[in-house]
């Protein structure tokens, strides 16, 4: 709950300047694709408590366009960073099998509360859904699972924990959050599902790059946040 307080605040915060929010978190935009910079605690559907989300700011994202556009993919409600959206159905289309057929380059960069023994490796867990009466859903690992696998590196370390760009080459429900905790021993600072909670969910989207045949490839870097400078981590 504390995490999503302060998640709270930090959309408020971005928010100040106007009616659109997303004036300053355009990425990339072309005729078919925006690129965004999602803040964390801005859900890309709508929820269940009926709280703002991306879905209800839409119109602040179609820049001459008469169509809203649509997100292709999904970002959890706490990570911040790349989110592509489509401004027409056929882009739409396009991009989702191009995520669908593992083209798609995402690197994350995510705080671990702890440090890898390692400074690289592959994570390969498959992944299913387990849900109680007492503690909701979650996803874990399982032989049985779909297939997932994780790509990892070593970025920084400092005080006892350690920042990691993370290269999933699948798109499960979770992925990083899951192998981090139970491929690597060590759950990403802040999660409330598979660590300890906290004020704030250090994972971050980084970066997306997203081929499109007879055009440019889209390509966005979202910069670092400032939740992750306050922990020590990327200010040089």
């Amino acid at each position: 709950m504390q995490s999503r307080t302060i998640a709270a605040l930090a959309l408020a915060a971005v928010q100040w300047h106007g009616r659109n929010m997303f004036q300053d978190r355009v990425l990339f935009i072309d005729g078919e694709a925006i690129v965004i910079d999602k803040p964390a605690g801005l859900p890309v559907d709508r929820p269940r408590d009926r709280s703002q989300s991306l879905e209800d700011m839409l119109d602040q994202l179609t820049f001459g366009f008469q169509r809203l556009p649509l997100p292709v993919h999904r970002l959890d409600r706490d990570t911040s960073g790349c989110l592509l959206l489509a401004r027409n159905p056929k882009a739409h289309k396009r991009f989702g099998q191009a995520f669908e057929a593992g083209t798609v380059v995402k690197r994350y960069l995510a705080i671990l509360d702890g440090e890898p023994a390692g400074d690289s490796g592959e994570i390969d867990l498959p992944l299913a859904k387990v849900s109680t009466a007492e503690t909701g859903w979650r996803m874990t690992g399982d032989a049985n699972g779909k297939p997932a696998r994780t790509r990892w590196e070593v970025v920084e370390r400092a005080r006892g924990k350690a920042m990691l760009a993370f290269f999933p080459e699948t798109g499960r429900t979770h992925q990083i959050r899951v192998h981090a905790a139970e491929g690597l021993g060590l759950p990403i600072l802040g999660d409330p599902v598979y660590g300890k909670g906290g004020p704030a969910v250090m994972l971050h989207a980084a970066e997306l790059t997203v081929p499109r045949e007879g055009k440019p490839d889209i390509h966005a870097e979202a910069p670092l946040p400032v939740r992750f400078h306050n922990m020590g981590f990327g200010r040089d």
